[in-house]
């Protein structure tokens, strides 16, 4: 009776497990980003702001919006710094161009502490996978912080495509 009495405890207690199909992996991989990789987007970013005589402020963030560099130019507005780690972090979340978010501007969602939906943050891809964030601030029009940001991603693209 009690080997019975264990064979039914058992049971049970592997009916309780929760399910795994076979195929489904149990953990997760995710790319990131190197410094020495977030340095080059951003330095990429400061200097096609640069040629166009421009000083900026640029944020480059991980896969979660969490900053991994900050480069401010040398007369670049201070203000430029928190307004494109808003930009960056925003980007990453929503995983698109900010200027394709400034609809949501005057939504509770765009009022969202640390949201900046306005021109000049874009995400970082790799092979279809979002890798990080990049914002600008500091030209006279978010279409040219966006140009800048664009630059930055380019600087890298070709090497982390290349990595895959």
């Amino acid at each position: 009776m009690k080997i019975l009495w264990f064979a039914v405890i058992g049971l049970l207690a592997g009916l309780c497990q929760p399910v795994q199909a076979e195929d489904e992996p149990m953990l997760v991989s995710t790319k990131r980003m190197t410094l020495a990789t977030a340095m080059k987007v951003a330095q990429g970013a400061i200097d096609a702001c640069t040629k166009k005589g421009i000083q900026i402020g640029v944020t480059v963030v991980d896969r979660e919006g969490i900053v991994q560099v900050t480069l401010r130019d040398t007369i670049a507005a201070q203000i430029t710094v928190p307004i494109s780690q808003g930009k960056a972090y925003t980007a990453a979340n929503f995983n698109a161009a900010t200027s394709s978010l400034t609809r949501i501007m005057d939504s509770p969602v765009g009022r969202s502490a640390g949201l900046i939906p306005a021109a000049g943050g874009l995400p970082i891809e790799v092979g279809g996978s979002l890798i990080g964030g990049v914002g600008v601030s500091g030209a006279p029009g978010g279409e040219i912080d966006e140009e800048c940001a664009q630059a930055g991603i380019d600087a890298v693209s070709d090497d982390i495509e290349m990595s895959m």
